[in-house]
């Protein structure tokens, strides 16, 4: 019988804080840590304060692809294709570290983040199964999310091409220039 490591429990459960701190859902730490789904529950609503949400995780690709989204994931995405190359790290401490990067960046320009930890999480999932990919834009040479069959040649993203009504809503959105 295999005895459990207190040292493995103990970062399963600094991991399981972290994600609950930047707003993860039960889902994404139940997938993501070997701890129990009741630890999970009661450790959920010691650090939140509250019950997690109930319900599915989000799962369509199309959320990504819609003009805001887009450029929100596409910027995570880069810094979590960065960091990959460049430390090693578990890929849930990836996902972590690049969606805290995600964070500073966005704030740091007095936006709001349209990407949770959970959305960026599936995002990962989703480019690791092929279901999405990165495509670099024709104009500015950025690469960001698109469908994986995208024609490359062509392909201008969202911030070269704003839609129409980009930025003129209540909140503004991001400033193109």
């Amino acid at each position: 019988m295999r005895t459990k490591s207190i040292l493995s429990e103990a970062k399963q459960i600094e991991r399981a804080v972290t994600l609950i701190q930047l707003g993860a859902r039960l889902q994404v730490l139940e997938s993501e840590t070997d701890l129990s789904y009741e630890r999970l529950l009661r450790l959920y609503k010691e650090v939140a304060g509250k019950s997690p949400s109930k319900g599915q995780l989000p799962f369509s690709t199309d959320w990504f692809m819609t003009w805001q989204p887009n450029i929100h994931a596409s910027l995570f995405l880069n810094i979590h294709e960065y960091l990959n190359k460049a430390v090693e790290l578990d890929d849930i401490d990836l996902v972590i570290k690049a969606y805290r990067l995600y964070l500073e960046q966005v704030r740091s320009q007095g936006l709001e983040p349209q990407l949770s930890i959970t959305r960026a999480w599936r995002l990962v999932k989703f480019i690791d199964n092929g279901m999405l990919s990165m495509t670099r834009c024709s104009k500015c040479g950025g690469h960001f999310v698109t469908h994986p069959h995208e024609i490359a040649k062509h392909f201008v993203c969202g911030l070269c091409n704003p839609p129409a009504r980009a930025g003129k809503g209540k909140s503004g959105g991001l400033q193109v220039h």
